[in-house]
């Protein structure tokens, strides 16, 4: 009888230790796992980033300039990229000394340097503060917008150009000029422009100077 009960005993043991082995390796829920999948908002896109259901990211998104920049109107190239005033155009050179660079800034190096105010110059191209200037002879460069003036002038691009009281070739001459006399422009139109010279003023066709389109008008 005792033998009985003392294997009932033991086998009731082996049964509640199994049950308690059982218990103790259950599979237990990962709590980060459980945290992951738990509902929620959804987290924020970086910006740029990638979402399935909103596709590829915009232009925008990326570089907004790059955006503005692509929804830009193309640039005119008759017009300066700074300023939109009229490319070529004449302006003159507003000091005694001007260095024409290579590139447009200081760290370029100078390749002509212009010694005489008042010279009518031509620009070509504009960037930032620096503007790309020629002469009559087509040399130039570089050179720095505060270097250069709205002053007109004009520049005798003849052996010798006579200067007349009026518009006229008939009207009587007041003085003569010899080539790369400059002189600053008071009046152009129909082929003729009105400059004063050294405090002389006169009248000389266009076709005799440089610093002035053939059909332009100046008032």
């Amino acid at each position: 009888m005792q033998i009985r009960a003392l294997a009932l005993f033991l086998v009731a043991g082996v049964v509640a230790s199994s049950h308690a082995f059982a218990e103790t390796t259950r599979p237990r829920p990962n709590p980060l796992l459980v945290v992951a999948s738990a509902p929620g908002p959804a987290p924020d896109l970086a910006p740029g980033g990638m979402d399935q259901a909103m596709g590829p990211p915009t232009l925008a998104a990326i570089d907004p300039s790059a955006a503005r920049r692509a929804a830009a109107p193309p640039q005119d190239p008759n017009r300066g990229a700074v300023t939109n005033l009229p490319l070529p155009r004449y302006v003159s050179l507003k000091s005694g000394e001007g260095n024409a660079r290579r590139g447009p800034g200081l760290t370029h190096r100078i390749d002509w340097v212009f010694t005489r105010s008042g010279m009518p110059l031509r620009i070509t191209a504009e960037h930032e503060h620096w503007r790309r200037i020629e002469d009559a002879e087509g040399m130039g460069g570089w050179v720095h917008f505060a270097l250069l003036s709205g002053v007109r002038t004009a520049l005798v691009d003849t052996a010798r150009a006579e200067f007349h009281t009026h518009p006229d070739a008939t009207s009587p001459i007041l003085f003569a000029a010899e080539a790369g006399v400059v002189g600053k422009i008071l009046d152009c139109g129909a082929g003729w422009c009105r400059l004063t010279v050294e405090g002389e003023k006169g009248w000389v066709p266009i076709a005799d100077l440089w610093g002035v389109d053939p059909d332009e008008t100046i008032n």
